[in-house]
């Protein structure tokens, strides 16, 4: 037999002797009134018992049946040993049975106890009822009252039904006073999660259930690397130390990443013999009443059953206000309850009004993830733990969620390598459709035209990218620098001179997700705004598989002024928040602007490259408009040399031959020579610059003028 089921076993011996020594108190107490008759048609009059009772009699029903009074020879020796026995069995159960372990944990004198047996009794034995409406004399009143327990109990206490009283401050008991009632006759109900607690049956109260998520069994039984072992075990430590007065602080842990959290969270409840459940701080009522009800349901919860709440507020802010509550609910409900609360927030919360350990929770280490990685790939590895750790920021769970299902399906080590790095791709894939737009890179290096020493600078730029976790993690480096550990690069030139292109470029060789940033989404007029979207802008971005392209960077990164009003100081902090951030950031930023002079000195000592990009030469130009044209395209008799004296940019080169193409199209004929100089013609005038019509002139087959 388990010790579960022999706890059952004991629990409802002690339960029953429990009930035994209440009914004979309900008896006595009855066997000392009238008979009564159910049901009551009329309520009895004060009047002289034996009259009440022929008016009973007159009054009742055909068929309506009268209460047997029981015997009246019961003896206080009968309730003595009653009670004998109650305490008997209550001292062989171990643990402690649930009434006793409910008036032990919440300090109920004798009287409350018996208060409680009383108002559960209704719900554990039928013939409660029956006794309570004999030993109150009245038919009508089958249930307890206050007036009842004051008569049948010894040693009552007035104060039991105080607010302030465990019975009703932890909800075990609820009042029904109708109108002008007194309080004394209203009935009283036991709570039902008290009565089923009673019975030995532990849940959740069903007011919480619809708020509360379990977490443990696959969180608890996830590894943990030994980074976040380390953290676990100063949690638990650190509230040993707190068991004795169960006065336990908050554990804030602090970090971007939600499932590390939980994972760290989960380890340390098992550690403590504790459930875990999840509660969204956003979810917690607004109203005061509300509140007040949740949070000792749950500290009631905390008190009998071994359980802890993990509060997740991510994205909350802990100075906000809530019709103006300068006290968040969430704040609120802390004040108001104990027990062991984990608070998952992105950065600390310094305006608690209560005591909180804070803990800086981070994913594995580079190392970690490298090592997760090559136990998970076995023989298959050929370098790839390295170059995936190196490039994606994941904690142990989603690479797992990652590997499991594509190691097996796949037949070579290609085919493997491709599959995880698209899966990463996308599970890094950062939340920034608000704040910036996806695009998606087609451009290679056969597309791009430039100077040899640009061409340079940019394989440069994707040849660090691709081995940071070399020269960060195996050599060294990142244990001597604790910032700069991205690479980012400023794209300067005029319009049309290729930035964007070379921005797919980099992005189509790394194959990395690339995002252009939405300025309008970004620059906001309201104090603050801007830092907190390019905040959110950035932290979506760490998790690695992204670059950033800022285009228009100028507007963004321009230079510092003078401060004369408010504006230019707060203009200055964005700046400067900008420039920190930039430093901060582990991935590939780069900026694009056609105005390099408008940009602060101080973001030149932050890049490690600048690549400028001026007008092409003739060489460049005939060699873009020689790649211009897609096989694709049917084309006649194109004098690229003849094109490539037009001074123009390869955005100006691109305008030019798409509109070309759209006139063959509408003409049915191939791309000729004189479709794409009448398309040059038309931007040369878009440019407002002059135009030689000499210039644009082609012969005809027969020889006319185009």
């Amino acid at each position: 037999m388990s010790d579960q089921v022999r706890w059952q076993q004991g629990n409802n011996e002690y339960l029953e002797a429990a009930l035994a020594w209440l009914r004979l108190r309900l008896e006595r107490a009855a066997s000392r009134n009238d008979p009564v008759f159910l049901p009551a048609t009329k309520p009895a009059r004060a009047m002289p018992p034996k009259r009440r009772l022929r008016w009973h009699q007159e009054t009742a029903q055909p068929g309506s049946t009268v209460l047997q009074l029981p015997p009246a020879n019961i003896s206080e020796k009968q309730i003595k040993e009653a009670a004998d026995l109650v305490t008997a069995i209550e001292a062989r159960v171990q643990p402690p049975s649930a009434l006793t372990n409910l008036t032990r944990r919440f300090g109920l004198s004798e009287f409350e106890r018996n208060v409680l047996l009383l108002c559960a009794a209704i719900e554990l034995d039928p013939r409660v009822s029956g006794l309570c409406a004999l030993a109150q004399g009245d038919a009508a009143r089958c249930y307890p009252t206050f007036a009842l327990a004051l008569s049948l109990f010894d040693e009552p206490a007035w104060d039991v039904l105080s607010p302030e009283r465990p019975l009703r401050f932890w909800r075990m008991i609820e009042i029904n006073q109708p109108g002008a009632q007194p309080l004394t006759t209203s009935a009283l109900r036991a709570d039902e999660w008290v009565v089923n607690y009673l019975k030995g049956l532990r849940y959740l109260d069903d007011r919480l259930t619809p708020l509360l998520t379990r977490l443990g069994a696959a969180e608890g039984n996830e590894k943990l690397p030994p980074s976040q072992h380390l953290v676990v075990d100063q949690i638990v430590e650190k509230l040993h130390q707190f068991i004795p007065t169960q006065n336990f602080p908050v554990v804030q842990l602090i970090g971007p990443d939600s499932l590390t959290k939980r994972l760290v969270a989960a380890h340390a409840a098992a550690a403590l013999g504790l459930h875990l459940y999840r509660l969204p701080a956003r979810l917690l009522p607004v109203q005061a009443a509300d509140l007040e009800t949740l949070s000792r349901l749950w500290e009631r919860e905390s008190f009998l059953l071994p359980v802890c709440l993990y509060l997740e507020a991510q994205d909350m802010d802990s100075n906000a206000t809530v019709e103006g509550n300068a006290t968040p609910p969430l704040n609120r409900f802390l004040t108001r309850s104990n027990g062991i609360f984990f608070l998952a927030t992105r950065e600390r919360w310094s305006r608690l009004d209560r005591d909180s350990i804070c803990c800086d929770i981070a994913k594995p280490t580079p190392a970690e993830q490298q090592l997760a990685w090559r136990e998970l790939l076995g023989q298959q590895t050929n370098g790839l733990p390295a170059r995936l750790s190196g490039q994606f920021n994941l904690n142990l769970i989603e690479i797992q969620q990652i590997a499991q299902p594509l190691i097996p399906a796949s037949d070579n080590g290609t085919e493997l390598t491709n599959k995880l790095w698209d899966a990463c791709l996308l599970t890094t894939r950062p939340r920034l459709d608000a704040l910036a737009q996806r695009l998606d890179p087609r451009a290679t290096w056969e597309d791009i035209v430039l100077p040899a020493s640009e061409t340079d600078l940019l394989k440069q730029i994707a040849d660090q990218v691709g081995q940071r976790s070399r020269v960060y993690e195996d050599w060294g480096f990142s244990k001597k620098m604790n910032r700069g550990l991205g690479i980012s690069a400023l794209f300067a030139g005029e319009s049309g001179t290729g930035k964007t292109m070379a921005a797919e470029v980099i992005a189509n060789e790394l194959r990395l997700n690339l995002y252009r940033i939405d300025l309008s989404a970004v620059v906001s007029k309201y104090i603050g705004e801007t830092e907190k979207n390019l905040r959110r802008l950035f932290d979506a971005a760490e998790e690695g598989g992204t670059i950033l392209f800022f285009d228009e960077a100028d507007s963004l990164f321009g230079k510092r002024s003078e401060v004369k009003d408010s504006h230019d100081r707060y203009a200055n902090i964005e700046v400067n928040y900008l420039l920190q951030r930039m430093e901060s950031y582990r991935g590939l930023a780069i900026l694009a602007t056609n105005m390099r002079s408008a940009l602060d000195t101080a973001f030149l000592r932050r890049l490690r490259f600048v690549v400028n990009f001026s007008l092409p030469e003739l060489a460049e130009r005939k060699a873009i408009w020689q790649r211009m044209f897609p096989s694709e395209v049917p084309t006649s008799d194109l004098d690229f040399d003849r094109l490539a004296r037009f001074n123009l940019t390869g955005g100006n080169i691109h305008s030019i031959a798409l509109n070309g193409a759209f006139m063959a199209a509408q003409a049915g004929t191939p791309v000729t020579m004189s479709l794409v100089l009448n398309a040059a013609r038309s931007e040369f005038r878009k440019l407002e610059r002059p135009i030689n019509e000499a210039d644009f002139r082609w012969p005809s087959v027969t020889g006319a003028a185009a």
